[in-house]
């Protein structure tokens, strides 16, 4: 199993989070983003959307870091982190696509600006994140997790870029049942932190 991946992308180390969670033996390859490694043909045959993470299992490709957490977790039968029940399974989607809408374009976007220096307007995904949070906040006000009594990847595919969402300018302060929903997540065997950005590259 190779996952292809970039230290600093949320999405990545989301992938990245999930085979170390499950314990997979894995090749990290690194792709790098500087060089435009991402958009030379060799790296589009794997995925023409040009972005990373990629997951190549025995010539099964996978592209998307959500996709790859539901073929990890099918994969490997853990129906603890993907419910098999219909509203199990529908309930941890409903997340998977917040993590591809609300977080990308809020917490996602508010650190592209710092660290990549993407052209958003900041006070507009700062908003947009923080609306979020104030979902999440009220979410986890009584409950350890996003869906049910344990983790699922919908846990896995909100994680990264909460817990990095300061380094876009964005205050976790006063969010405290975010604050432990992500140490929760940190506590879990076979854990591997988001690297935090270099402080030369960010704003």
């Amino acid at each position: 199993m190779r996952l292809y991946h970039h230290p600093l992308s949320g999405h990545a180390h989301r992938a990245r989070l999930f085979v170390s969670l499950l314990g997979l033996p894995h090749e990290l390859v690194e792709v790098d983003l500087k060089a435009g490694a991402h958009k030379k043909p060799e790296f589009l045959k794997l995925n023409p959307f040009g972005q990373v993470p990629v997951l190549e299992d025995d010539g099964v490709v996978i592209s998307d870091s959500n996709a790859i957490l539901v073929y990890l977790a099918k994969k490997a039968a853990r129906t603890d982190w993907l419910p098999e029940d219909a509203q199990g399974s529908a309930a941890v989607q409903r997340w998977l696509s917040v993590a591809a809408g609300e977080v990308a374009y809020g917490p996602a976007a508010a650190r592209l600006i710092t660290v990549f220096g993407a052209k958003f307007n900041p006070e507009e995904v700062i908003g947009r994140a923080h609306t979020l949070l104030g979902r999440l906040e009220s979410h986890l006000a009584d409950r350890n997790w996003l869906v049910g009594g344990g983790p699922t990847i919908a846990d896995v595919a909100i994680y990264s870029y909460v817990a990095r969402a300061p380094e876009g300018n964005v205050d976790l302060s006063t969010y405290p049942a975010v604050d432990a929903f992500l140490r929760r997540i940190e506590a879990l065997p076979g854990f591997v932190a988001f690297v935090q950005t270099p402080a030369g590259l960010a704003a």
